[in-house]
């Protein structure tokens, strides 16, 4: 996920021998994947064996949380699993966009800890507490804070100006708005903070993200594999996609529904000539193939979310339902999600840059689980389709887990620290 790799200053070189819990120290993607692999799993067992439970009534494999289980789930996504992947990969990359030392372990570390934690507390309320909730959404807040706190401070050092960085920053201070709204919630506040925190947490944090880290790196990616491959990353392009998703945020937040589909064609119309234009053509790696194949899901994305904002518009009624939401979170995150930690676990292991069996098990099987998860929304039986998906999600991502924490840690195949 990198454009250069090296480890972090203060850590030592890493050790031979087995498996242990302290390699996670090493590096901040080591601890920050870790935290976000086993949230992938624990997460939506906890999702499928509620909706089990709602499918067929009176198996009751997990009780009715404090909490309603869809905000719930959404929380996690957003706030908590994603993040963890996402503060990985910036507190690694930062110091290179912004050309200043690695990040000290006592930097990094207190993030990683803080999110295992908030993690574990919340899905340990979702099966009756509301006070583990409260302290595992406090154990968030401190967990992003604390990366605030390493991140920002880099913009204020850096001597040029890395518009990348300060885009990747800006959203984080809206996701961390909406973070704040959801703390607000679960502390008694009105219900009408969940609505506010699940749209930062789409429109304010993870696209912004997401459409950041692609501009910067797809392009770059591409062009050092593809013979005759012509990066194109015009700032034009990122500060546009930024002007749509924002205003497609902003209309959402007021609640003016009739007119979404202004933003969501505009986002549409970007994300389709970015697909365009970054496509590499010719041979290419199976790596940098499911890079751009998960790009593929942002226009499909989009598309679908303009065509239910024009029926909203036409008839006041949602024609997808949740289909549009899923095509990006399972479809655009996810797909990408499972490319770029692959190829980040690969080359800061000191393994090749290539796609393994078990990452394109994972990959392919994805898209099945996307598909079902949008047929979930058209069918006459939804109840089942989601269950379908939910267990096809844990089946995707089990043994790509597996495989990621075991790499996490063991010491680097080649022997150099990192």
């Amino acid at each position: 996920m990198t454009e250069s790799s090296s480890s972090p200053r203060g850590a030592p070189a890493s050790p031979r021998g087995g498996l242990s819990p302290a390699r996670l120290a090493i590096a901040p993607h080591r601890l920050m994947f870790f935290a976000g692999a086993t949230n992938v799993l624990l997460a939506m067992t906890w999702w499928a064996a509620w909706l089990m439970g709602l499918r067929w009534p009176g198996l009751d494999l997990v009780p009715y949380p404090p909490v309603f289980p869809g905000w719930l789930h959404a929380f996690v996504m957003q706030y908590q699993m994603l993040p963890s992947f996402i503060f990985g990969f910036l507190l690694t990359t930062f110091p290179k966009w912004t050309k200043q030392p690695e990040l000290a372990r006592w930097r990094f570390i207190p993030v990683g800890v803080a999110m295992i934690a908030g993690q574990l507390a919340t899905l340990a309320g979702a099966l009756g507490s509301h006070a583990a909730i409260e302290a595992g959404v406090a154990l968030t807040i401190i967990g992003w804070t604390a990366a605030l706190g390493a991140l920002v401070p880099m913009l204020w050092r850096e001597t040029g100006t890395t518009w990348h960085a300060r885009a990747c920053v800006a959203a984080l201070a809206l996701g961390y708005a909406g973070l704040l709204a959801f703390g607000a919630f679960v502390r008694g506040g009105s219900m009408t903070w969940v609505p506010v925190s699940i749209t930062l947490g789409t429109f304010g944090l993870l696209l912004p993200i997401y459409l950041t880290i692609t501009h910067r790196m797809f392009p770059f990616f591409a062009g050092n594999v593809v013979a005759g491959y012509q990066p194109w990353r015009p700032l034009w392009l990122l500060a546009a996609s930024w002007t749509a998703v924002l205003l497609r945020l902003a209309l959402a937040l007021a609640h003016a529904d009739a007119w979404l589909w202004v933003g969501d064609v505009g986002l549409c119309g970007l994300a389709t000539l970015a697909c365009w234009r970054w496509w590499p053509g010719g041979p290419r790696p199976g790596l940098l193939t499911v890079l751009f194949l998960g790009l593929a899901w942002l226009p499909i994305a989009t598309a679908l979310y303009a065509i239910d904002d024009v029926a909203v518009a036409a008839t006041g009624a949602h024609l997808l339902g949740r289909a549009p939401a899923h095509a990006l979170f399972v479809g655009f995150f996810g797909s990408v999600l499972v490319a770029m930690v692959t190829r980040v676990t690969q080359g800061h292991s000191g393994r090749s840059l290539v796609m393994p069996a078990i990452a394109w098990f994972t990959f392919v099987a994805l898209q099945l689980v996307v598909v079902a998860r949008v047929v979930s929304e058209l069918v006459a039986d939804p109840a089942t389709w989601l269950v379908i998906a939910a267990v096809g999600w844990l089946l995707a991502f089990a043994p790509w887990v597996v495989r990621l924490a075991a790499i996490y840690l063991a010491p680097r195949v080649d022997g150099k620290p990192g």
